[in-house]
């Protein structure tokens, strides 16, 4: 299992991208900013779009990644999430007004771009992978991904403050190998990080509290300027974890 990190940042800048992750070179967990430093080729190679909600961070570049690669799209880009998140892209993005709707596009019977619902708590299985949706708790409805590819897994937790649920579907399993997590604000912000639906180094560790497993954990979504901040204190309020701090460009093997 190959994971690429396009993009892991909670705002843009200089060396900066929104958070998208590749993995295994065909299947996206969402599709911000980063997806723009791909090659056309790699662009053209995505078949599957996970979507963890519907802020623009983490869907901007959907718009821009069909748009490019248009000619060179075989069948469609599949995009995978909340009713409510297909909603937010049908009504506010593709729509004809904001972009086109690339769903109708070339044709209504061979479009580019087509969307599937998914449920909380439901598997889809493809290229030799298990993607399973997962409940949590942000300002707008939110879930988090585990996908296990032969015997490895990682999970993502998209954006989310505390909750039970995204620790129980992970303890439901037997083992957990990575885990990408965020932390978007530091622990002065912490009211502010509960209104908006974030973590916090001090929430987070609170919660990881409820995980069995052991992964390897890996810190994201970052406001720019106070990454190193907001990992130092999470160095100090995670105990007993191997912490990391993710960065655009990181490459795995699972």
């Amino acid at each position: 299992m190959e994971l690429r990190v396009l993009g892991c940042s909670g705002g843009v800048g200089s060396g900066l991208r929104t958070t998208t992750l590749l993995l295994n070179e065909q299947i996206l967990f969402d599709a911000g900013t980063g997806v723009g430093d791909l090659s056309l080729n790699e662009m053209a190679a995505i078949k599957h779009i996970f979507l963890t909600h519907s802020h623009l961070d983490h869907i901007s570049d959907i718009a821009f990644l069909v748009d490019s690669v248009f000619e060179r799209i075989k069948a469609p880009i599949i995009v995978h999430g909340l009713g409510v998140t297909l909603e937010a892209l049908r009504r506010h993005i593709f729509n004809n007004v904001i972009w086109p709707d690339f769903t109708k596009l070339p044709t209504a019977d061979n479009p580019v771009l087509a969307y599937e619902e998914m449920k909380p708590g439901e598997i889809i299985e493809l290229e030799n992978c298990q993607i399973e949706m997962i409940p949590v708790n942000h300002l707008v409805p939110g879930v988090g991904y585990r996908a296990a590819c032969d015997d490895k897994s990682f999970a993502f937790s998209g954006d989310t403050s505390s909750n039970e649920t995204f620790w129980e579907a992970l303890n439901k399993h037997d083992s957990l190998d990575m885990l990408i997590v965020e932390s978007a604000f530091m622990n002065k912000d912490l009211v502010l990080s509960q209104q908006a639906g974030h973590y916090c180094p001090e929430l987070l560790a609170a919660d990881l509290l409820k995980l069995k497993h052991q992964p390897e954990v890996y810190i994201t979504h970052n406001k720019p300027g106070e990454e190193e901040a907001i990992f130092n204190e999470c160095k100090t309020a995670i105990e007993n974890r191997t912490i990391h701090r993710l960065s655009s460009g990181d490459f795995f093997t699972v």
